[in-house]
């Protein structure tokens, strides 16, 4: 798939979080209400700034797999995924606050098996239960080797909107853009055992350049 926001500053689906708070400044400076110009100012400047988006510089090499999306590591577990994979696998977390960019990328390079959808609660992200339970959207994405990875954008107590642009059988691009999350959220990447981990947990990460490991 073709990365749709090259060269954009903001996510097309946070216009209208910038554009009313920006109206709202336009007519409350021309109406000399300067309480409510600093106040649309400031969620202005704060709309502008969450969907930011930044390019990046993806790193090159056989087999990597980068962090999809900015935030922290909070986990790294290995467990029986259930739902998509049905094997054991490494489950790495990153959790993404309300100031972090919410821009997800491809975590491989790969052809895109499945997409799926699965409505659920709002509990924090944070917490383990938010991995099964809450709203989300899982990427299925299978290398030129065979290996599947799977990536899954999570929603969170104040995400209520999970954005994915990629469909079946799109191909799939190292650290290129495809959704996005808002409101504070989480980004699940399912690795197979053996994958040779680069980051730890408790380490700040960015979307698209941090390397996460290394397919075996």
């Amino acid at each position: 798939m073709a990365d749709r926001a090259v060269g954009v500053p903001f996510a097309k689906e946070g216009i209208p979080f910038i554009a009313v708070p920006a109206g709202v400044t336009l007519v409350a400076g021309l109406l000399g209400w300067p309480v409510l110009v600093a106040l649309g100012a400031l969620a202005t400047a704060f709309s502008a700034w969450f969907f930011r988006n930044p390019s990046r510089v993806v790193p090159h090499g056989a087999n990597l797999i980068v962090a999809p999306g900015d935030g922290k590591v909070i986990a790294i577990e290995e467990e029986f995924e259930p739902r998509y994979l049905k094997e054991r696998s490494v489950r790495v977390t990153i959790f993404l606050n309300v100031f972090d960019v919410h821009i997800n990328r491809f975590p491989c390079d790969g052809a895109i098996e499945d997409v799926q959808y699965q409505p659920g609660l709002f509990l924090v992200a944070s917490k383990p239960e938010a991995t099964i339970r809450n709203e989300q959207n899982a990427v299925m994405i299978k290398t030129a080797e065979g290996i599947k990875v799977l990536c899954v954008q999570v929603a969170g107590l104040i995400a209520r909107r999970i954005v994915c642009w990629a469909s079946p059988r799109d191909q799939a691009v190292r650290g290129e853009r495809y959704g996005l999350i808002r409101f504070g959220s989480r980004m699940d990447t399912f690795l197979p055992m053996g994958t040779k981990l680069r980051v730890s947990v408790g380490e700040r990460v960015k979307g698209g350049e941090t390397i996460l490991g290394e397919l075996s």
